[in-house]
């Protein structure tokens, strides 16, 4: 490893400290570097607040030493102005010299102008290092510019013989039947924290009522957002308590609360591709689908998918409702405890 991955390294272990809080913002860090040590060092922690390089200045002591300094930024500084100033400004007042960059922001409002503009200003500019790493850092943000839709988090949990849920009993109560341990649960509220939304189906809903929410991990809830054709879910349940942003595709429309609100969709038509379509217009970067078998094996068949995060527990049922078919290549295992956790990622 060179000294340039060496300090992009870091700025990527910094940026993750923001992971969850900086949406609509990517994820960045910045290292600041005099005669190979690092004089100052910051992230991006929250839209709307200071970048991760006006961070990594403002955290330099002699700021006489900038004239003579480095800064290493995971991502392309910015060069318009949005909520905050452009970071290229502040790079080109300060009177660095050299600047190391991870990758080229796709945001076409950045998109190489604010490597041009560095250059223009007359500093020394390398582009590129670590490169598949800083993309990878940002891969919900780079899914949503490129892509024109969040990225797209399939997670579910099966039994031992393969099966999501048990066969149904009359007059079963409204609440979910647990495969997993507690730890994996802790886990999945922890990942609920980290992406914009979640999602589930009708059936998910009427089923086991759920919060949908991060009760068992401090951070922020994701937006709900919920598949209900025909109105059929009660108004009742925990989705329209309305304190989580959430949003319900139906056929038809119904009033809309303060935090809650109804979308229209053809559903003879391409259902998937609405529901991203409203979800990219909300600024909803990534999105967890949580269930049940048939919104996620529609996903799948669509092949509209970045990766899946598919549980093992103990439990056998025998009969019930299959688990989705997917393929798992290009796939790395984990075991919580009792539970065996599946990580696939979806390179087509």
């Amino acid at each position: 490893m060179n000294i340039h991955e060496k300090h992009i390294k870091r700025c990527i272990e910094l940026a993750q400290n923001g992971l969850g809080t900086t949406y609509p913002n990517p994820l960045v860090g910045s290292v600041i570097v005099y005669e190979d040590r690092i004089i100052g060092e910051g992230w991006h922690k929250k839209a709307g607040e200071p970048h991760a390089e006006v961070n990594a200045v403002n955290s330099v002591k002699d700021k006489s030493l900038l004239k003579k300094a480095t800064i290493y930024v995971s991502l392309e500084p910015c060069s318009h102005f949005g909520k905050t100033p452009p970071c290229c400004d502040l790079i080109i007042a300060n009177g660095i010299p050299n600047v190391v960059v991870g990758t080229v922001d796709p945001n076409e409002k950045v998109a190489g102008r604010g490597i041009l503009k560095l250059i223009e200003a007359g500093a020394n500019v390398t582009v590129g290092v670590l490169e598949n790493e800083c993309n990878e850092l940002n891969k919900r943000f780079f899914t949503f510019h490129q892509k024109k839709r969040p990225y797209i988090i399939l997670k579910w949990a099966e039994s031992q013989d393969g099966f999501l849920a048990p066969e149904k009993v009359t007059n079963q109560d409204r609440k979910p039947i647990w495969i997993t341990n507690q730890y994996s649960r802790q886990l999945v509220h922890k990942w609920r924290t980290e992406e914009q939304a979640i999602l589930v189906g009708t059936q998910t809903v009427i089923d086991d009522n759920p919060k949908l929410n991060a009760r068992d991990w401090d951070g922020n809830n994701p937006t709900r957002i919920v598949i209900d054709q025909n109105n059929r879910i009660d108004a009742n349940s925990f989705i329209f308590d309305d304190t989580v942003k959430t949003i319900v595709f139906s056929k038809t429309s119904k009033p809309s609360k303060e935090n809650t609100q109804f979308e229209v969709i053809d559903f003879e038509n391409n259902i998937i591709s609405q529901i991203l379509d409203v979800l990219y217009q909300n600024q909803i970067q990534s999105v967890i689908i949580e269930g049940g078998r048939q919104t996620l094996q529609s996903f799948i068949d669509e092949n509209l998918w970045d990766e899946a995060r598919v549980f093992i527990g103990k439990t056998s049922f025998e009969k019930g409702t299959k688990a989705p078919e997917i393929s798992r290549k290009n796939n790395s295992i984990t075991n919580i405890l009792s539970d065996e956790l599946i990580q696939i990622r979806n390179y087509d």
